[in-house]
């Protein structure tokens, strides 16, 4: 019965969704209207003059683009009890992330926006059945890693990380298949949880798992030591696999080998100020940007944004292949809002991004501004159709070696390593050559060496996101940096390589 009843669901919610996909820009017009419509008795509305906005061109020259410098003064006003202030009402939630320059943010979350979390993260599912056929999973058990659902409370608003919100949001006709169990999501250590996780979950009919991949490589891996077989074997009904927060093509390789077969997956981009993308095909290239989920896209080439020529566009100006910084104007009161994301479009019929990086993630100490996405493909090129595992890496640039020209620090943990480190490093360096040109140029050029590979120690990015107070939940490991603050404190087989 719930199998039928799945199929007709999910027919329904896309033929739903057909009206938006199919016209993006009136969709996206509506929405900035209503926006604007439903806060102009707001604080933030009233400072911006939102009642004499008619149009994009006037909300443009209105409200600047905002980091969360430059909403803290009214979340601070939230927190100290206001009223309409970003958006009509409180808040009914704030997410709590990390930020590097602002300390921990507080971003709000408010009746008309947390619905757009639940829908979204039900519609990629519903979709995946649409297009798949494949509804056996749904009888099975399911888990997605996540945070503690243990939440704070200051003057009526709850405080706690969006994965541990959304857990107070899970529909009744799937309690029965959640798991884990209450108790071990609450588990502060994600150690601890994962161990207890395991123990809740080895012996019983998994078919769908998700989380984040690193978190989700952890617990595949304590299931294979505690059974003694492949994760493929242990749940053989495991069939979809739900991921986000990173790019999967790095991990495909290792998830391949834990596995020990193939499954299904759909990648999906929720983050604390919306739910924005997942996969609508099962095998084609991007993410479905929502355009249902009260969020008005802006949009700005990264090479403009770095050299502070603050360009905006909307969604029907932009360009198939361009590197963008992702702003967005939302239902939960974020306005012009850089989440710090960069995304570029690979279909605009309909509208469709890959996620390249973070705009605070790259490196361009010598002018090359070499993106995460750069360095995954990559990596990607290097190690496919070959034996080798790579667990987790970040790359870093070396200014000031001992000797010789300054590189590209490549440190990786390797589940699997190369037998040949030197010939590996080499094949990995004419990849990056082909991804990015300046960084061939600097090459050429002499300017810099070919990179260099750095062996970290058996799970040192774990041991280092334990030290910093990040293991787990929606943290990750930045793909980039442009200095050696992550470099320098993880744990090294040895230096040079």
């Amino acid at each position: 019965m719930k199998k039928v009843a799945a199929k007709l669901f999910a027919k329904f919610i896309v033929w739903k969704n057909k009206k938006w996909i199919e016209n993006p820009i009136s969709a996206q017009e509506k929405t900035l209207k209503d926006l604007i419509k439903n806060a102009s008795q707001t604080k933030f509305g009233r400072d911006h003059d939102f009642e004499l906005i008619k149009n994009y061109e006037d909300f443009k020259s209105n409200v600047p683009i905002n980091d969360y410098e430059g909403i803290r003064p009214y979340v601070e006003s939230i927190i100290a009890g206001e009223k309409d202030v970003l958006w009509p009402g409180k808040p009914l939630y704030f997410a709590k992330t990390s930020g590097t320059t602002s300390g921990a943010k507080y971003i709000p979350i408010t009746k008309d926006s947390m619905p757009t979390h639940i829908n979204s993260a039900r519609d990629a599912i519903l979709n995946y059945i649409e297009q798949t056929g494949n509804v056996d999973f749904v009888n099975g058990k399911q888990i997605f890693i996540q945070g503690s659902p243990v939440l704070e409370n200051i003057n009526g608003i709850s405080i706690g990380r969006l994965s541990g919100i959304v857990a107070h949001f899970v529909p009744s006709y799937l309690q029965k298949n959640r798991m884990p169990t209450w108790e071990t999501n609450c588990i502060e250590d994600w150690e601890d949880k994962v161990d207890e996780i395991v123990k809740e979950t080895i012996d019983q009919n998994m078919t769908v798992i998700g989380g984040i991949p690193s978190w989700v490589q952890m617990y595949f891996e304590k299931i294979i030591c505690n059974s003694r077989n492949s994760v493929g074997k242990q749940f053989p009904n495991f069939s979809l696999f739900i991921y986000g927060g990173v790019n999967f093509e790095p991990y495909q390789g290792l998830f391949d080998s834990l596995i020990g077969r193939k499954v299904d997956s759909v990648e999906v981009f929720p983050a604390s100020e919306g739910f924005l993308a997942y996969q609508d095909k099962p095998q084609g290239k991007g993410l479905l940007l929502l355009l249902n989920n009260g969020i008005f896209y802006e949009f700005i080439e990264v090479e403009k944004f770095l050299d502070s020529d603050h360009e905006r566009i909307s969604l029907k100006d932009v360009k198939l292949g361009v590197n963008y910084v992702l702003i967005l104007s939302s239902n939960a009161g974020l306005w012009s809002y850089n989440i710090g994301d960069t995304v570029s479009f690979v279909s605009d019929k309909p509208y469709r991004i890959v996620i390249t990086g973070r705009i605070k993630h790259f490196i361009s100490a010598f002018g090359e501004h070499v993106i995460s996405k750069e360095v995954e493909t990559a990596l990607k090129n290097v190690i496919n159709s070959t034996p080798i595992e790579v667990r987790e890496f970040t790359v870093a640039p070396q200014i000031n070696p001992n000797s010789g020209l300054p590189y590209h620090d490549w440190l990786i943990d390797f589940k699997t390593p190369p037998k040949n480190i030197k010939e590996f490093s080499k094949a990995l360096d004419i990849e990056m050559r082909k991804q990015n040109i300046y960084y061939d140029d600097l090459i050429k050029g002499k300017v810099l060496k070919p990179i260099n590979i750095s062996l970290v120690v058996e799970r040192g990015f774990e041991s280092y996101m334990k030290k910093i107070g990040k293991l787990g939940g929606q943290n990750k490991v930045p793909r980039l940096s442009n200095d050696r603050k992550i470099a320098n404190r993880l744990s090294l087989k040895t230096n040079h390589v």
